[in-house]
């Protein structure tokens, strides 16, 4: 039973944990604070602008797509989070750190560059490099120095950015792989990708 006992002690203190940044977020981050609305923005036009853009003939396609990249940077990011690598000090939602960036803006960016590899027949790896870079390089360095994102120990933005390459690689392949299974016919000759 010793081992219940440590399991839920761990329990307890990722709860006092989480009560913890609720409390930083009603001090720090709420609504009366800039940079609240700053990530409520970063939140909600690149959803507006993606309704606006995406192409309705592959809204599937690249919708599947951009739901890949949307759950596996969710899984690097909680844990990166837990790991204890980096943290957002603001927050839109205080129980769910990286609510804005991770589910909305890098999400929507890589799904209209997938969309623009598709519609102009370019090179798909090509141009989701380089905007990973961006916001490897330019991005998160920004958002660093706005204390919006705070990297913790040994962690660099060269890491963040292998980070997201490996998401995009994984929600390619696995678009591809459900596509393949969805019609068996499929090969890169007859799909224009």
């Amino acid at each position: 039973m010793d081992r219940l006992r440590d399991f839920d002690k761990i329990v307890y203190g990722r709860k006092e944990n989480t009560d913890s940044l609720i409390n930083y977020w009603i001090e720090y981050s709420n609504p009366l604070t800039w940079q609240f609305w700053v990530l409520v923005a970063i939140l909600l036009v690149p959803l507006a602008i993606l309704y606006i853009k995406i192409d309705k003939s592959k809204v599937f396609l690249i919708g599947f797509y951009g739901y890949s990249v949307h759950v596996f940077f969710t899984f690097i990011d909680v844990y990166g989070i837990n790991s204890g690598y980096w943290h957002y000090p603001y927050q839109v939602f205080p129980a769910l750190p990286s609510i804005s960036l991770d589910t909305s803006m890098v999400p929507v960016a890589f799904m209209l560059v997938y969309q623009w590899t598709l519609n102009n027949h370019k090179n798909y790896y090509l141009y989701t490099i380089i905007t990973a870079a961006i916001f490897a390089f330019i991005l998160k360095p920004l958002l660093v120095s706005i204390d919006l994102f705070k990297m913790y120990g040994k962690i660099n933005y060269f890491h963040l950015f292998i980070g997201y390459i490996a998401v995009l690689l994984i929600a390619k392949v696995i678009t591809w792989l459900f596509l393949k299974l969805y019609n068996p016919t499929f090969s890169s000759k007859n799909r224009k990708e």
